[in-house]
């Protein structure tokens, strides 16, 4: 292991820190508070199904928020490495240093242009249709958002840790409500109700893939819609267009890469989580997939939901590069009537 690891570790974290500090008021209130929790799990190395102790993690929080004001406006710390200080979104220059040691390093930025860094053990490399898979295992130092995987370039960083919290979060998130759908059925197919340990072990296994699978149709999207749909996206950050322009994105990504492989492959686990975490920007532009869904379901035929994907990749491609021939002015009335119910 490197010997400047516990210093890389400190700055890293540092810079974590300081990205929480400036960007902690982005999410609401309950996501916040679930982040938070599995923040305090992760910094106390707490297993996943013991109770968190109430009183104490709420002087943590208190703490960790006071903590945050008097570093917000600092600039974040050049990376400690033997080739000398190195600047903390040089990635790859980083790695060429760090993996060699067993180390793996990712920064880059996530929702809401929120700088995201971390520091891992380096679990295995893959390559795959021209596209590097780094993937991590245990993380020495990282932020509150904790991405699970990240398109950097033509490199996939895929976080074996943070996918274990991502899904931790959604497996407490609906014990509380207890609703029935989707959710209900991946779990059951995952087996949580006889060993949740070793059934979230199982379902980070077989979630990592659909990520990469998601992450290679990011980047197959990110190649039909060229560098002018990037900058829209760095334009729309922290604006009400955000979410928009994501689910944009990741609709045309599932629809190019994520939905086709699951539906050969038969992964109803893997189908049923997602159509559980289809979030509200992609309910509202697509409902037809869940309808397509839930007839699947019932029937147990999936040519459906296999056309529909099929189409929505023609479809999401034309509507993206309907946004981009618009102004900037023209863009803003075009994402807010994509979400008005005449428009699906």
């Amino acid at each position: 292991m490197m010997r400047l690891l516990p210093q890389l570790t400190s700055v890293v974290q540092r810079n974590c820190d300081i990205s929480d500090a400036r960007h902690a008021g982005d999410y609401g209130l309950c996501t916040f508070l679930l982040k938070m929790r599995e923040y305090y799990r992760w910094e106390n190395e707490l297993p996943f199904a013991h109770a968190l102790p109430r009183d104490e993690l709420g002087d943590w929080l208190k703490a960790r928020e006071q903590s945050w004001g008097g570093i917000e406006g600092d600039a974040f710390a050049p990376l400690p490495l033997a080739q000398g200080e190195l600047d903390p979104f040089e990635a790859e220059a980083a790695n060429r240093e760090l993996l060699p040691q067993g180390c793996v390093y990712g920064a880059g930025y996530g929702r809401q242009h929120k700088p995201v860094f971390f520091l891992g053990r380096l679990l295995r490399v893959e390559e795959r249709a021209g596209f590097t898979i780094r993937i991590s295992s245990c993380e020495y130092a990282r932020e509150l958002a904790a991405p699970p995987a990240l398109l950097q370039g033509r490199t996939i960083y895929v976080r074996q840790e943070s996918v274990r919290r991502y899904l931790w979060e959604k497996v407490e998130e609906w014990q509380w409500r207890r609703q029935d759908g989707a959710m209900e059925r991946a779990l059951a197919s995952y087996g949580f109700g006889a060993d949740p340990e070793t059934a979230l072990r199982r379902m980070a296994d077989n979630e990592m893939e659909t990520m990469i699978l998601h992450e290679l149709g990011e980047a197959m999207a990110g190649e039909l819609l060229g560098m002018e749909w990037a900058e829209m996206a760095l334009a729309a950050a922290r604006t009400p267009g955000e979410p928009v322009v994501r689910a944009l994105r990741d609709l045309l990504a599932d629809c190019l890469s994520t939905l086709p492989v699951l539906l050969e492959r038969a992964n109803l686990p893997a189908l049923h989580f997602y159509f559980a975490t289809f979030d509200a920007p992609r309910r509202q532009l697509f409902p037809q997939a869940l309808e397509a869904y839930e007839d699947f379901v019932r029937s147990g035929v999936p040519d459906r939901l296999g056309e529909l994907g099929r189409e929505g990749g023609e479809r999401w491609l034309a509507c993206a590069r309907g946004l981009l021939a618009l102004s900037p002015a023209a863009r803003e009335g075009a994402m807010a009537a994509l979400l008005a119910p005449s428009a699906r």
